[in-house]
């Protein structure tokens, strides 16, 4: 195998991305894109080539340096997955490239969010794991019987209260008043504005944005992407003082109906800590 920085048309990596196990809407090569326009990063996508010169292996990488944690070399930095995808061979001839250059560059940390286990000798942390649910497609009520009674009667509440949710692309202004509140509150950095404004510009078809609204004002908001039956709840946030009336319980099943109804088989409640408090919600 041979590895260099990717040269191609973008629809050779998509392509060949499209075809392999494992694979996520954040290793389509218009995420290259998004992370330059929005960080600054810079990206170095490798592809691992075979004799014939075909696709074998692909993996995108971001150089990530800030001043408060360091020079990383990620795959994919601020979404949840990335890592290689390939052949065993491709895998591991991109991840000793990728290895040998965290280390003549002296990164702090390479890591590689992969989603399946990798034919490599690498240290393994499984500090996050990814909560699933199957979707009957196409079959909403179905999904709703299966929920608890008790979810169920979470979901309404809402509902009662005159809670409404919307979607679309125009809902990233009041998703982006919400998320960047909530993670205000937590004294979390959140992400910036623009980086939600490229992905609607980006990705119109992949990307939902939704909202809850209660008198009028947005309480509750989620952005996630749709790729191969599949729906991955990205980002979600909500207000606290309005936790009584449990907004977040209608906007999670408001995108699982959305889901189901377009014929996606899995719902992705995204990554978590193990026992944690988010955890335990997404279990529900």
């Amino acid at each position: 195998m041979r590895v260099d920085e990717f040269t191609g048309a973008p629809g050779e990596w998509d392509s060949f991305v499209r075809g392999q196990s494992g694979w996520s809407h954040f290793h389509l090569f218009a995420w290259k894109n998004v992370i330059t326009r929005v960080f600054g990063h810079e990206c170095i996508y490798l592809a691992a080539r075979d004799q014939r010169e075909q696709l074998a292996g692909v993996l995108p990488l971001v150089r990530v340096k800030s001043l408060f944690f360091g020079h990383y070399l990620v795959s994919m930095p601020f979404v949840n997955y990335g890592g290689p995808l390939g052949v065993d061979g491709a895998v591991g001839a991109l991840v000793s490239h990728a290895a040998n250059l965290a280390r003549n560059d002296h990164a702090k940390l390479l890591e590689l969010r992969s989603r399946t286990e990798l034919p490599v000798t690498l240290p393994v942390s499984h500090r996050k794991i990814t909560v699933l649910l199957d979707l009957p497609a196409g079959d909403a009520d179905l999904l709703w019987k299966r929920l608890d009674p008790k979810v169920r009667s979470q979901v309404r509440r809402p509902q009662k209260e005159g809670v409404v949710v919307r979607f679309g692309l125009d809902e990233v202004a009041p998703f982006f008043q919400v998320f960047s509140r909530h993670m205000r509150d937590l004294g979390t950095p959140t992400q910036p504005r623009r980086l939600f404004d490229t992905l609607a510009e980006t990705f119109p078809d992949d990307v939902w944005f939704g909202c809850a609204y209660y008198q009028g004002r947005p309480i509750a908001g989620g952005c996630g992407f749709r790729w191969a039956g599949e729906f991955e709840m990205t980002w979600a946030s909500a207000l606290s003082e309005y936790r009584r009336i449990a907004p977040n319980m209608l906007l999670y099943w408001s995108f699982m109906e959305r889901a189901v109804s377009e014929g996606l088989s899995t719902f992705n409640f995204g990554r978590c800590s193990p026992e944690s408090g988010t955890h335990r919600f997404k279990k529900q």
